[in-house]
């Protein structure tokens, strides 16, 4: 029998004989009575558990589809089920709007699974207000080894500030580089200690070249932009604390980030077409020579590999040599408050324990179970390779199986000093569409930074206002 379970059935026994005492009717007798029942559902469960009692939990995770990691996630759900007997019911789907919809709605219906992979910003706030999922506090004080293999500076926590998850693996945000367009305009390969000032001199040069400094759509996806500069001004310690008011240093922070975007703008640095191109079309600027940096994710190391593969999308006939000629990926420049190997990203996501398995002493039990193996660090040196993770040990991967580009990434996490998640992911997504729109109209000089920063405190004002129920409800 687990300790945990022993130390709850023993905790329900001293509450019984406390509240006893208080009673008017309390006797001896009935205080003894509700210690031997508890007793006897104690030694019930420790011979249910040594005759090899199953236990059967629901779980969901977005380890599925065309995730990289659903072969793992399935090895190590099997492994589990063999050494513990118990049976996982799996539900897990790609992760996506329509996933993350499901999930809020089986929180609201009462249908949530035991254990349950998911985001951890705005995402989460429904079943996180409504008490539907287990701090780590609360676990820990039944067992107290919970995720004591994880750096709890690493551990990320919700919008209330509380922690909830064991995370498995992350992303992080870089700057690729396309060495050939350096190369050829005599700028070396950025480092730890590459400056704003320095980027700016760079990308001057690579423009007098006849070359686009920045493969990047401002008018997509300006938000890998935004975060960074915004960074520089906020540092890692400020960075999510949202603006209430213009005058907030948050604030200040997002203006500092929008005026760098546009004197970017302003001095050619980018696109042409910066405003209107979609995602794709940059990427494949920077792929074929025409741009020298991309600040992208580590999801997007597969896609340059390819890249420089022989037959196309044949990772098997990956030519080793041209990406390590063409590719590689360093940290984005530093500025103000912000070093360069201070990064964005981390672990967005991880296991939660719901409330509902958690009032279930069998599943309590088998849930926990669950998480701790899924979180070893064996398995989370399997699931993380070359992205983020929260252990206190860095993750033994075996790098001769890895081509230039990953090997590149390993290495800025390793160097990594601190990570802070995404302001976007941590806001409502009304107002991060409505902040990204604005950021266009900023380029184009329609508004000022202030503006925009105003225009989604005014969006947001309008939510809280929402939310709060009038006098005659």
């Amino acid at each position: 029998m687990n300790k945990g379970i022993v130390l709850l059935l023993s905790t329900a026994v001293m509450l019984s004989v406390l509240s006893g005492c208080h009673a008017d009717n309390a006797s001896e007798e009935s205080i003894l009575k509700q210690t031997n029942t508890a007793a006897e559902e104690t030694e019930i469960l420790q011979t249910e558990q040594s005759q090899g009692h199953m236990v059967e939990i629901s779980v969901v995770t977005t380890f599925a589809g065309d995730d990289t990691n659903a072969v793992n996630y399935k090895e190590a759900v099997e492994k589990w089920e063999e050494t513990t007997g118990n049976i996982v019911v799996d539900a897990s789907k790609a992760s996506n709007d329509e996933f993350k919809a499901k999930v809020i709605d089986d929180f609201e219906n009462g249908s949530e699974p035991d254990v349950l992979f998911f985001f951890t910003g705005d995402d989460a706030v429904s079943f996180i207000e409504a008490d539907q999922v287990v701090t780590l506090d609360e676990i820990r004080d039944l067992y107290p080894d919970y995720g004591s293999n994880m750096d709890e500076s690493k551990l990320p926590a919700a919008l209330n500030g509380k922690k909830y998850v064991i995370p498995v693996n992350g992303v992080w945000e870089g700057l690729y580089v396309n060495k050939e367009v350096l190369e050829a305009a005599g700028v070396s390969v950025p480092d730890a200690g590459y400056t704003w000032e320095q980027f700016l001199e760079n990308c001057e040069t690579i423009k007098a070249l006849g070359k686009t400094p920045i493969a990047a759509s401002f008018g997509s996806v300006p938000h890998y932009w935004f975060e960074f500069t915004s960074a520089n001004y906020s540092g890692y310690d400020e960075h999510l604390i949202m603006p209430s008011t213009i005058e907030d240093s948050s604030a200040q922070s997002w203006i500092g980030g929008l005026l760098d975007m546009k004197e970017l703008y302003d001095k050619g640095y980018l696109p042409v077409s910066t405003l209107y191109a979609d995602e794709s079309a940059v990427f494949e600027m920077f792929i074929n020579g025409e741009a020298a940096f991309l600040i992208d994710g580590s999801w997007r190391m597969e896609d340059i590999a390819r890249s420089c593969c022989i037959v196309p999308d044949d990772m098997t006939t990956l030519d080793e040599a041209a990406l390590d000629k063409k590719y590689t990926v360093t940290y984005v420049p530093g500025k103000e408050m912000r070093n360069a190997t201070d990064l964005i990203g981390g672990c967005t996501m991880g296991y939660y324990i719901t409330r509902k398995a958690w009032e279930d002493p069998e599943k309590r039990e088998a849930a926990v179970s669950f998480v701790e193996a899924m979180t070893t660090d064996e398995m989370v040196s399997r699931f993380s390779g070359v992205g983020a993770q929260a252990l206190k040990q860095q993750p033994q991967v075996d790098l001769t199986q890895l081509n230039s580009l990953q090997k590149a990434g390993y290495a800025l996490v390793s160097g990594t000093t601190s990570w802070t998640s995404t302001v976007l992911s941590n806001i409502p997504d009304e107002c991060s569409e409505q902040l990204l729109k604005n950021i266009t109209q900023v380029m184009q000089g329609r508004i000022t930074p202030e503006m925009a920063v105003q225009n989604y405190l005014y969006t947001m004002q309008a939510l809280n206002a929402e939310e709060v129920p009038s006098e005659s409800q």
